[in-house]
C-alpha cells in the first residue's frame, strides 16, 4: 500500500519533472514559437540585393510569424563571417540566415576549408527569389547578339576579356561556363563588386562582364550597356526580350543565382514547420513580388526540399567547374 508520506513525494517528484519539461529549450520553442523577436542574419552589407531581399521579405514574414523579423548584417569573407555565426546560434528558430548558393555551393568549392558544413550545419526554409545574371557588353563593342560575340572572340584572339563581381562569385561562375559552353577563350578581370565592374564596363576599360540584371537594369535602359543574354533558364521578367544562352544556341545552359532562408541544423519539427509556412505565405503577397521585380529580382518560391536537393545537385557541379577552370580562393 501507497502511504500519504509516499504519495506526497512522488507528486513532488512528478511535479518537478513536469517543471524541467516545461523550461527545457525545445519545449520553450515548441510551445509558442515564437515569443521574441526573429533576427535574420544577412551575411552581405546594406545595400546589396541579398540585403533588399531580406528587408522586402523580413516584415511580412514578422507578420506571418507575430514577432518582428530584425534584419542583421553580418558581412565578410564571402558570406563566411554571417554563416558561420548563423551556423553556431541555437536551433530554436530565432536566428536565421538569408543567402545566395555563395555560402551553399560556391565557397565549398574553392576554400579548402570553412567553419561550417553547407549541409550539416543548415536546415532550409524555403528559397525566395532568383537573381537572374546577364552577359552585358560596352556600347562600342561591335556585338549585339551571343552569336556575335562569340564570333569576334574567336576572330580575335587575345583581345577581349571580361569582367564579374569578384573571384569565385556567381558571377565569375556564370562566366567561366559559358566559355566552356561556347568555346570561347577571354580572361577574366574580377572586381571588387558590381558598381566598379559596371564603372569599368561602361567606361571602355573592359568589352564584357557578367553580372546581375539587378545591377546592370539601369544601365541597359539608359543605353549605356548592350544586354547579350540571360543566363539562367528562363528570361528575365524585366527584360523579356533578351534571349537565354540556351535559346542563343547552347541547349541546357543554366547559370542562375539564388536566394534561400536558413536556419541552424535541429530545429524541432514545429518551430520548422511554422517557419516553412510563414515564408511560402510571404511568398504569395502580390506586394512582396511587386517590391521584389522593381529591385529586379525574381520572386521565386521553392521548398525546403527543393532547396536541400538543390543544393546537393549544386555543390558538385560547383566544385567540378572551379577545378576546370583554376578558380581558387584569394
Amino acid at each position: 500500500m501507497t502511504t500519504p508520506l509516499r504519495r506526497t513525494l512522488c507528486q513532488c517528484s512528478i511535479a518537478a519533472l513536469s517543471s524541467l519539461v516545461a523550461f527545457a529549450p525545445g519545449a520553450q520553442a515548441q510551445g509558442g514559437y515564437p515569443t521574441k523577436p526573429v533576427v535574420l542574419v544577412v551575411p552581405f552589407p546594406a545595400g546589396g540585393a541579398v540585403d533588399i531581399i531580406g528587408r522586402v521579405v523580413g516584415k511580412p514574414l514578422g507578420e506571418a510569424l507575430g514577432q518582428p523579423v530584425v534584419i542583421e548584417n553580418r558581412a565578410g569573407a564571402g558570406t563566411i563571417v554571417g554563416a558561420s555565426y548563423v551556423s553556431k546560434a541555437a536551433p530554436d528558430g530565432y536566428t536565421l540566415l538569408i543567402s545566395s548558393g555563395s555560402t551553399f555551393t560556391v565557397n565549398p568549392a574553392i576554400k579548402p576549408s570553412l567553419p561550417y558544413d553547407p549541409i550539416k550545419s543548415f536546415e532550409p526554409v524555403g528559397q525566395v527569389t532568383r537573381v537572374p545574371l546577364i552577359i552585358v557588353a560596352n556600347r562600342a563593342v561591335p556585338v549585339d547578339n551571343l552569336k556575335q560575340m562569340v564570333s569576334a572572340v574567336n576572330a580575335a584572339p587575345g583581345k577581349y576579356v571580361y569582367g564579374s563581381f569578384g573571384t569565385g562569385t556567381t558571377g565569375h561562375f556564370a562566366g567561366e561556363m559559358l566559355l566552356h559552353a561556347t568555346g570561347m577563350k577571354l580572361q577574366h578581370i574580377p572586381y571588387k563588386g558590381s558598381a566598379p565592374a559596371i564603372a569599368d564596363l561602361i567606361g571602355g576599360q573592359i568589352p564584357f562582364s557578367v553580372d546581375t540584371v539587378a545591377a546592370s537594369l539601369p544601365h541597359i535602359r539608359s543605353g549605356k550597356l548592350k544586354a547579350i543574354a540571360v543566363t539562367g533558364s528562363t528570361r528575365a521578367s524585366l527584360l523579356p526580350d533578351v534571349p537565354t544562352v540556351a535559346e542563343a544556341g547552347y541547349p541546357g545552359f543554366d547559370a542562375d543565382a539564388w536566394v534561400a532562408i536558413a536556419a541552424p541544423r535541429g530545429l524541432p519539427a514545429d518551430v520548422k514547420a511554422k517557419l516553412q509556412a510563414a515564408v511560402a505565405k510571404v511568398m504569395t503577397d502580390p506586394e512582396v513580388k511587386q517590391k521584389l521585380l522593381a529591385n529586379g529580382l525574381e520572386p521565386k518560391y521553392e521548398s525546403a526540399d527543393h532547396v536541400a536537393a538543390t543544393i546537393d545537385k549544386e555543390l558538385p557541379r560547383m566544385r567540378m567547374i572551379a577545378q576546370r577552370a583554376g578558380i581558387q580562393d584569394d
